[in-house]
C-alpha cells in the first residue's frame, strides 16, 4: 500500500510538472509571436474606442506603445496595457471645444434659416482649420526631433495603428516606413469611404446633406451642391495646411492624401445596418460595434434606483464625454419634462442643479452607459448622437431621442430617424413641451422599440465578433508586413486618368478623325462621279 501510495504521489507530481511546463511553453510561445505596435490615437471620445483595441492587443501578447500629447485629455501616461511616449506639445484644448459647442448652440437658437446654416458651417470650418494647424505643428516638432525619430526607428515596430482624422500617425508611419492600419470613420478630408472607394453622387449622400440613397432630381442637385461646398472646405482647411508641410518633408511630387490612401487596412467603425449601401473596397474591414459588450451588474445604489421604477422602467440621458452641461434654460426645460413622466431618469449632468428637477430624476457626474443601456428596465436613451453611444443603443436594442450638437451627430441621428428608431430634436429650440412630446412618442409608440430590436438583431448577426475581425486583420498585417494586394493603386492616378477622361478624349478624337476621313472620302468619290457624268454628257 505504501509503495502504491508513493507511486501515485510521484505520478501526481510528474503530471503537475508536465502541466506547468506546458503552460510555460504555451505562454512563452504566445509572447514570442507577439508584435510591436505603435499607436498614434486621436484624443477625446475617439480614444474611448481606440483603447478597446489597445487593451485587446495587449491581451493577445502584443507590445503596445502609445504616443500622447503633454496635455492629453484622456490618454494616461501610465497604463498596464501600453507604454507611453509623451510628446512635449499641445493638442486641441477643451476650452476651444467648449467655446465651439457654445457658439453652435447659440446659432442654433436663431432657428433653421439659411444664414444660420452658413454661420454654423463657418464656425466649424474655422475650428477645423485650427485643429489641423495644431496637429501639423506637433508632428513638425516631432520630425525635427532627430533623437526621437531615431529612437522610434530603433524599436523596430511591426505596424502603426492610427486614426486618419488626424495626420500625426499617418505621416509618422510613412516617416518610419511602417505598414499602416486605420481605426477609421473620418479622414482629414471628411467621410473615409470617399478617400478610397467610388462614391457616385447619384446615390451616395454627402455627409451633412441629410439625404438617403434614394434621391429625387432635386435632392441630387442638393447633394452635388453639398459636394461642392465640401471641396471648398477641403481647399481651405486641408490644402492650405497640408500641401506645404508634405512638400517639405515628403517631396513636391507627393499629394498629402496619397499618404492616407496608401494605408494597408481600413478598420471601419460602421457597417450597413447603420449606413446606406454604397461601393466599398477589399481593404475596408467593417467592425461596427466592436466596443459594445454585454452589460455588467450595476452598483447596489444604482440597481435599487432602477428597480424602484417598477413597470415604467428608466430613461438614460448623457451627451457624451465632453458635454456635461447645457445652458441653464435648456436644462430647466429638460428637467421639467422629465418630472412629468412616471419613469425614473438617470441623467449625466455636471452643471447647476435645475430648480424644476423632479423626484424621479437622479443626477450623476458619470454613469455606466453600456451597463445601463443593457439593463432590461431601460426604455429610452436620450443622447447627442456620438458613434459609440448610438452603436451601444443599437447593440442593446434601446430606442433613441436625439439632441445632436456638432460634427457628424446630426447625420448619425438622421440615419436612425430614417430607420424609425429615433426621434430627433433641434437642441437650440428644445422646450418642456416638445421634449416631453418626443419622450412620450418614443416611450409609448411600440414601433420604435420593435424596429430597434430588428436593427439590433441585424447588427449582432455576424459570423464573428467585430473586435475579433479587427484583431485578425491587424495581426494579418504584422504577419505579412502589410497588405498591398488588397490596396488599389488608383490613388496614384490623376482625376483625368481615374475617370478615363483622357481615354474618352482619345477615342473621341479617333472617332472624329475616322468620321472626317470617311466624309472626305465620300465627298471625293461624289466629286469624281459627278465629273465622269459631265464628261459622258459632253
Amino acid at each position: 500500500m505504501c509503495s502504491l501510495s508513493q507511486r501515485l504521489e510521484s505520478l501526481s507530481e510528474m503530471y503537475h510538472l508536465i502541466l506547468v511546463t506546458l503552460a510555460v511553453l504555451l505562454g512563452s510561445s504566445h509572447l514570442a509571436t507577439g508584435g510591436k505596435v505603435l499607436v498614434f490615437p486621436a484624443d477625446g471620445s475617439h480614444w474611448v474606442n481606440m483603447k478597446v483595441i489597445v487593451e485587446e492587443l495587449h491581451s493577445r501578447g502584443h507590445e503596445v506603445t502609445v504616443l500622447r500629447a503633454l496635455d492629453s485629455w484622456y490618454l494616461k501616461e501610465d497604463s498596464p496595457y501600453y507604454k507611453s511616449i509623451t510628446i512635449n506639445s499641445s493638442s486641441f484644448d477643451r476650452e476651444s471645444y467648449a467655446s465651439f459647442v457654445n457658439k453652435t448652440l447659440h446659432l442654433s437658437r436663431n432657428g433653421a434659416s439659411f444664414w444660420t446654416s452658413v454661420s454654423m458651417a463657418y464656425e466649424k470650418t474655422v475650428q477645423l482649420f485650427e485643429i489641423h494647424k495644431n496637429q501639423l505643428q506637433m508632428i513638425g516638432e516631432m520630425f525635427e526631433n532627430t533623437k526621437l525619430i531615431q529612437s522610434l526607428r530603433d524599436e523596430k515596430y511591426d505596424l502603426m495603428l492610427t486614426e486618419p482624422s488626424i495626420c500625426g500617425g499617418v505621416f509618422l508611419g510613412h516617416r518610419l516606413g511602417l505598414p499602416l492600419v486605420f481605426n477609421v470613420r473620418w479622414t482629414i478630408q471628411g467621410e473615409a469611404h470617399r478617400a478610397i472607394a467610388p462614391s457616385p453622387l447619384s446615390y451616395v449622400p454627402v455627409r451633412g446633406s441629410q439625404l438617403t440613397d434614394s434621391m429625387t432630381f432635386t435632392q441630387r442637385v442638393k447633394n452635388v451642391l453639398f459636394y461642392c461646398f465640401i471641396y471648398f472646405q477641403i481647399w481651405y482647411v486641408t490644402d492650405l495646411n497640408y500641401k506645404p508641410f508634405v512638400h517639405r518633408y515628403f517631396g513636391s511630387d507627393v499629394h498629402y492624401m496619397e499618404l492616407f490612401q496608401a494605408a494597408d487596412i481600413w478598420l471601419m467603425r460602421n457597417d450597413f445596418t447603420l449606413e446606406f449601401p454604397r461601393p466599398t473596397m477589399p481593404n475596408i474591414i467593417y467592425m461596427s460595434g466592436f466596443q459594445c459588450k454585454p452589460s455588467k451588474p450595476l452598483s447596489k445604489e444604482l440597481e435599487d434606483f432602477v428597480q424602484s421604477s417598477g413597470e415604467h422602467g428608466v430613461i438614460v440621458m448623457t451627451l457624451g464625454t465632453l458635454v456635461g452641461k447645457l445652458p441653464e434654460d435648456i436644462t430647466e426645460n429638460i428637467a421639467a419634462a422629465f418630472a412629468q413622466l412616471p419613469q425614473k431618469v438617470i441623467w449625466r449632468h455636471t452643471g447647476k442643479r435645475p430648480s424644476t428637477l423632479g423626484n424621479n430624476t437622479l443626477l450623476l457626474e458619470w454613469l455606466p452607459q453600456n451597463d445601463l443601456l443593457g439593463h432590461p428596465k431601460t426604455r429610452v436613451f436620450v443622447a447627442h448622437g456620438g458613434t459609440n453611444g448610438i452603436q451601444e443603443a443599437v447593440y442593446h436594442g434601446v430606442p433613441l431621442v436625439g439632441l445632436p450638437l456638432v460634427y457628424d451627430q446630426h447625420d448619425n441621428f438622421f440615419r436612425m430617424q430614417v430607420r424609425g428608431v429615433a426621434k430627433v430634436l433641434n437642441i437650440g429650440t428644445v422646450n418642456k413641451d416638445n421634449f416631453l412630446e418626443a419622450l412620450k412618442e418614443v416611450l409609448y409608440e411600440p414601433s420604435y422599440r420593435e424596429k430597434m430590436k430588428t436593427l439590433s438583431n441585424l447588427h449582432r448577426d455576424q459570423p464573428m465578433k467585430p473586435l475579433d475581425r479587427a484583431m485578425f486583420w491587424i495581426e494579418f498585417v504584422m504577419r505579412h508586413k502589410g497588405a498591398p494586394h488588397l490596396r488599389t493603386e488608383s490613388y496614384k492616378m490623376s482625376t483625368i486618368q481615374y475617370h478615363s477622361i483622357d481615354v474618352m478624349a482619345f477615342l473621341l478624337a479617333v472617332i472624329s478623325l475616322i468620321l472626317i476621313v470617311f466624309i472626305s472620302a465620300v465627298k471625293f468619290l461624289c466629286q469624281k462621279l459627278s465629273c465622269r457624268r459631265k464628261v459622258k454628257k459632253e
